[in-house]
């Protein structure tokens, strides 16, 4: 008698299929997106039809190089207004849910920084903080009302500066509050704060924070459900 095959794994869509995913889903959340995209597109390539007819004159070759250049500058166009409001439209699908800032801080941030998606103190509400260190020093971030994350910022900002007292805190909120910054905007606003520290510097207080945290608290364990996170009970 025959032994079962195993089912085969299923194949991954391509990477044009998979373009195409991402651009089906971010017209249909984003309204604007489809014509800056078409500008993204066509105006290099109007620009490098322009240069080839005002500079090339009779010379075939550069009239074929500009506008080859123009479509590919076009294509890159495309692709980076692409990028860019996906990732805009998929930061709004997760925005207010636990965990979102976490995975900002995961995928978004320069290599200057040094972030973890787990939280640094978090609440039965659900209620984070999440903390990054780069060039300016020290940013804790909380993710909730700003009635509930306030305190539990102070209280890591005091942590945090008896253990570095010469590195600049920063304290930012992500949530539902008119005053809070859109989860969208995080990277950008993470990124315009001023430099304070070198970036060997940036390792070292790190560590530190680290080192220390680890010893200090109880650990949250990788790939933790926010969902399903309680508060430590007091002894």
């Amino acid at each position: 008698m025959a032994r079962p095959t195993a089912p085969k794994p299923a194949k991954e869509p391509g990477r044009m299929k998979q373009l195409w995913q991402v651009f089906r889903m971010t017209i249909r959340n984003d309204r604007a997106a489809l014509w800056m995209m078409l500008a993204g597109l066509l105006l290099p390539l109007a620009a490098g039809i322009v240069l080839a007819i005002t500079l090339s004159g009779d010379n075939i070759i550069g009239i074929v190089l500009y506008v080859i250049t123009g479509v590919l500058g076009g294509i890159l166009g495309f692709l980076i207004v692409l990028g860019r409001r996906a990732e805009r439209v998929a930061y709004r699908q997760i925005a207010g849910q636990p965990g979102a800032v976490g995975a900002v801080l995961k995928s978004s941030l320069r290599r200057a920084w040094q972030a973890s998606e787990m939280p640094v103190a978090v609440t039965k509400s659900q209620d984070a903080v999440y903390r990054a260190v780069g060039k300016p020093g020290v940013v804790l971030i909380g993710e909730g009302p700003q009635s509930r994350t306030r305190r539990m910022l102070e209280e890591e900002r005091r942590n945090v500066a008896r253990i570095i007292p010469n590195v600049p805190i920063h304290l930012l909120h992500v949530g539902p509050d008119a005053e809070s910054i859109p989860l969208e905007r995080l990277p950008k606003t993470l990124n315009r704060l001023k430099k304070a520290i070198s970036k060997a510097e940036v390792y070292a207080v790190n560590n530190r924070l680290v080192s220390l945290s680890r010893t200090s608290s109880l650990p949250i364990p990788k790939g933790i459900d926010p969902t399903k996170v309680r508060a430590p009970k007091p002894r």
